[in-house]
């Protein structure tokens, strides 16, 4: 929902614009004099103000000049009874997005409010088109010849087009961001807004604000009107990143927002309507979480009416080669070097490296060589010790018996790693769960199934 700052001294033109553009699907702010209108550009998130030019105080030329000085790129509309091709052209020139005169014809004002609020999207559409740009053709990260990407890549380019929902897991630092968007960009909503929010990185209320915007004052903090991402990816996508770490409480109700598109800002009443596109990812096995009953079955179909598992890297070696020579080229270039080439003794690393880190692992690793390197020829002095020193492997017959059944084997594992972590961090979940990768939740449902008291 757009919102329009309505700015005029005589109270009857507020409740006239109010009453002729609120039922048009606007948000209507109103201010009756220059400084309050300066105080809500600052406070309030706005696509449009529409100002009288003569108004007692700061008239509305100096709240143009103040406006251009906070949001240079903020369309306004002068409007004034006292018009002049002179005042007309002084406000062309201090870059009013137009000049209407009272009394002004209903339909014209709505033509010249629908033009200005267009102009406007395709600027900040512009500017996140640009700001994601480089990410839109960097699917060198996903580059690969390999099976596995190959029927990740053949799925991604079925659903694109869709409408449908997809949710897309793997181990993290795999690439999932980059797939969503790929699907994005690869469908009819490419000029349209690509948002994204990582739910496992903010607090239950922060999130929600997030998410839905909020009010001025509707919690302690909130000094300004803030749209949340929901607003503004609308008639675009909404990728949800670590869904599987929402909240309970939030579940509920981001499974009525899916269902109806529909929400209230946080601390608000009215209704906003919005047209977005659901991709969600996870490095979470979220069938677990629904069986342990800390995700919401019905939200979990709501996400999952397609579902791409993207590989770890150790599943795509035949990939490795192209995504080393990818990212030498890459940050060659940046750091202005000449050619770079590979030890052999470096290849034979790079293939045997299980990378718990996967693709970003790598990544980083490249981009730390070509950096130390001088002489041309990438060699183990400029790897990560990680990569180097030879890492110790999972003594399995220590954990359990011969001849047991897998089920029961990976049971005993999984008890005797709970049993650890928590004797680790002094019997603290919240700490033992974080050194799991798993939720206090979780660990708390996996302590009851194993009779673990702490």
């Amino acid at each position: 929902m757009e919102t329009i700052l309505v700015v005029d001294d005589e109270k009857n033109y507020l409740v006239v614009l109010e009453a002729l553009l609120g039922p048009e699907g606007y948000e209507i702010l109103t201010a009756d004099n220059g400084a309050d209108a300066l105080t809500l550009v600052r406070e309030s998130d706005i696509d449009l103000i529409i100002t009288d030019m003569k108004m007692p105080g700061m008239n509305g030329m100096e709240l143009l000049e103040e406006c251009k000085r906070i949001k240079p790129e903020l369309p306004i509309i002068m409007m004034t009874a006292y018009g002049t091709i002179e005042m007309a052209v002084e406000a062309m020139k201090k870059n009013a997005f137009d000049y209407i005169t009272k009394p002004f014809q209903n339909e014209q004002l709505k033509l010249t409010v629908r033009k200005a609020l267009k102009n406007f999207r395709l600027i900040k559409e512009n500017r996140l088109l640009s700001e994601a740009l480089s990410d839109r053709y960097k699917y060198g990260n996903m580059v690969g010849k390999s099976k596995p990407m190959q029927r990740v890549y053949d799925i991604v380019e079925k659903v694109a087009k869709s409408r449908a929902s997809i949710l897309i897991t793997g181990p993290s630092g795999t690439g999932k961001e980059l797939i969503a968007k790929a699907i994005h960009y690869g469908g009819p909503r490419k000029d349209r807004p690509f948002i994204s929010i990582n739910c496992g990185a903010l607090t239950e209320t922060l999130l929600e604000s997030e998410l839905f915007g909020h009010e001025k004052g509707a919690f302690t903090g909130a000094i300004a009107m803030k749209k949340g991402r929901f607003e503004l990816a609308d008639e675009g996508t909404l990728f949800l990143d670590e869904v599987g770490d929402m909240p309970p409480a939030l579940q509920v109700k981001l499974l009525r927002v899916l269902q109806e598109m529909k929400f209230e800002r946080v601390g608000g009443t009215r209704t906003i309507s919005v047209d977005v596109r659901i991709l969600s990812a996870s490095n979470r096995n979220i069938k677990d979480d629904v069986a342990a009953g800390i995700f919401r079955e019905d939200l979990f179909y709501r996400l999952n009416v397609i579902h791409i598992e993207v590989p770890p890297l150790r599943e795509r070696v035949d990939d490795i080669p192209l995504l080393v020579r990818h990212f030498i080229e890459k940050y060659r270039m940046d750091e202005g070097k000449g050619s770079i080439e590979l030890s052999p003794e470096v290849w034979k690393l790079l293939y045997t490296y299980s990378w718990p880190g996967n693709v970003r692992e790598m990544e980083n690793v490249i981009e730390r060589a070509v950096v130390l390197n001088s002489g041309g020829i990438i060699t183990t002095e400029d790897l990560p010790e990680e990569l180097i020193g030879k890492k110790p492997e999972l003594e399995v017959e220590r954990f359990i018996p011969p001849d047991v059944s897998l089920s029961k084997a990976l049971e005993q594992i999984e008890e005797k790693l709970l049993r650890r972590a928590l004797e680790q961090c002094h019997n603290v979940q919240s700490h033992a769960a974080k050194s799991l990768g798993i939720t206090k939740s979780l660990i708390q449902h996996k302590m009851k199934k194993y009779n673990i008291v702490v």
